[in-house]
């Protein structure tokens, strides 16, 4: 019983101890640090171990702190940049200084460090590669706008099968975006009713609410826990099923490789690796191949998903917007062919409702966490090196001061007094700076594209949901995008 007793006051004496040692350095380290919420020692911030849980306090924060404020991680500073001068200050102004990531236990681990969001100083060098890939792919070219084009006419033929009865486009858009992909990555893409396709689709989803999740957040914060095996096998299963179907990939292409005429993303990286072999020191081997590839089919094929479906779902509401792109593209292009990327620039009325849909949209409100790679006083704070920031992008596409109407949908605030398509240093849908979201220009063309293809031939209207203004609307965005229908009827007159 005494030693029962004694184990009890020293567990107390412990946690009491813990208790004063982290408001101390809490204290300690607030002084220098943005003002903020008082966090609880030990715990930090409330509702911060779910992310979105403090999303959601993020503009009541703003208006209290100001632009800068600090939340707490447990015993973890994070700094919260908002509006559109102090992001822009920090990721373009001081680009360099704001360009690191923190670790990602759980996404370093079976990545091996390959991954985008990875501290690993080899970033951009991989950051460099792809992007030069990507261009001798064809982005920018015709070469690649003719097979996201294809892959547009099979997208509307699947659409034109519903027979404007009520449907659930996520499920479509998916099969058409993720074949996309597959053919700049692998060369080749599956029928939209394969089993393989339906699979792989499946696993990106839960990848990606995985990367997102509670438990995937606790995980990073304390890796000990990635050591037991039953956990690490349940939060990686979808992850590593993209690894397997990369690397069958990979194996084909060994065995199909002509070195002379590379046929798409993997062939280039295979050809890069046989490039250096006689390097040591090289990255570019199987193992960053497969990962960096995976990366790139998740992350294009779900985030550009989800804009589409979220695209169709706002322009059916709102019809008489959705009637003034068709005349433009009708004036543009009639029905005898679909829009190309050349057309864009003839069609500034389309390409400004494309901007304004994603800005409304709002899809990655903070964007991923930087760490700033030194130290520096930003805004008359002293930032230490190390320190984690959160870039508040919804801030900066809904501030006041770059939006003429911030809160309601204004295609205006991407068109000039000449109707002409202005574009807005404040639309940071893709992030800025030397993260930029690598994949920009390739889903800037598959968004184009697609839309217009769509509206060129059906209108839609919605059939699901109670009415909403738009601000409910982006509040509501994940329900729409999983569940949401909509009618596409085919459109029987239009200029030819």
């Amino acid at each position: 019983m005494e030693i029962f007793s004694v184990l009890t006051l020293f567990f107390i004496f412990l946690l009491t101890l813990l208790f004063l040692s982290s408001l101390w350095r809490q204290q300690k380290r607030s002084h220098v640090l943005p003002p903020g919420p008082t966090p609880i020692p030990l715990l930090g911030t409330p509702n911060y171990l779910y992310r979105d849980g403090i999303l959601r306090y993020y503009p009541e924060f703003h208006k209290k702190y100001g632009t800068i404020f600090t939340l707490w991680q447990m015993t973890d500073p994070v700094v919260v940049l908002c509006g559109y001068d102090t992001v822009k200050e920090a990721l373009i102004n001081h680009a360099e200084r704001f360009s690191d990531r923190p670790p990602y236990p759980l996404l370093d681990k079976y990545t091996e460090g390959f991954n985008f969001l990875s501290t690993n100083k080899h970033w951009r060098l991989f950051r460099r590669f792809i992007l030069m890939t990507l261009r001798n792919l064809g982005l920018g070219k015709r070469s690649l706008e003719e097979k996201c084009l294809k892959e547009a006419e099979l997208l509307v033929e699947a659409v034109s099968e519903m027979g404007a009865k009520p449907f659930n486009p996520i499920h479509i858009l998916s099969f058409a975006v993720s074949n996309f992909m597959r053919t700049v990555l692998f060369g080749q893409r599956l029928d939209y009713k394969d089993k393989k396709l339906l699979e792989l689709i499946s696993h990106i989803r839960k990848h990606s609410d995985n990367i997102f999740s509670a438990k995937h957040q606790i995980c990073n914060m304390f890796p000990v826990l990635l050591k037991l095996p039953y956990l690490w096998r349940l939060l990686s299963k979808n992850s590593l099923y993209l690894v397997a179907h990369v690397r069958e990939q990979l194996d084909f292409h060994k065995q199909t490789l002509d070195t002379s005429a590379p046929r798409d993303f993997i062939d280039h990286f295979l050809l890069k690796i046989k490039e250096e072999e006689g390097n040591a020191h090289s990255q570019f081997r199987d193992t960053s191949l497969i990962m960096f590839i995976s990366s790139l089919l998740a992350a294009g094929s779900d985030s550009t998903t989800s804009t589409l479906k979220y695209f169709l779902a706002v322009i059916a509401r709102l019809p008489d917007i959705q009637a003034k792109v068709q005349e433009e593209i009708d004036k543009v292009t009639g029905s005898q062919r679909p829009p190309g990327m050349s057309d864009r620039s003839h069609m500034p009325y389309t390409n400004a409702v494309i901007y304004e849909l994603q800005r409304h949209l709002d899809l990655a409100p903070s964007g991923f966490y930087r760490v700033v790679t030194q130290d520096i006083t930003f805004q008359g704070y002293v930032l230490p090196k190390g320190t984690r920031i959160i870039p508040n992008l919804s801030s900066v596409l809904f501030d006041p001061t770059q939006w003429e109407t911030p809160d309601e949908f204004n295609p205006g605030h991407f068109l000039d007094e000449k109707g002409q398509f202005r574009a807005k240093p404040a639309f940071m849908a893709f992030s800025a700076g030397k993260r930029e979201c690598l994949g920009v220009s390739l889903a800037r063309m598959v968004l184009f594209l697609f839309f217009s293809a769509l509206l060129q031939k059906f209108s839609f209207s919605s059939v699901s949901g109670a009415q909403m203004d738009m601000k409910s609307l982006r509040l509501n965005k994940r329900n729409i995008i999983k569940y949401w229908e909509i009618r596409a009827v085919p459109r029987s007159s239009h200029t030819a």
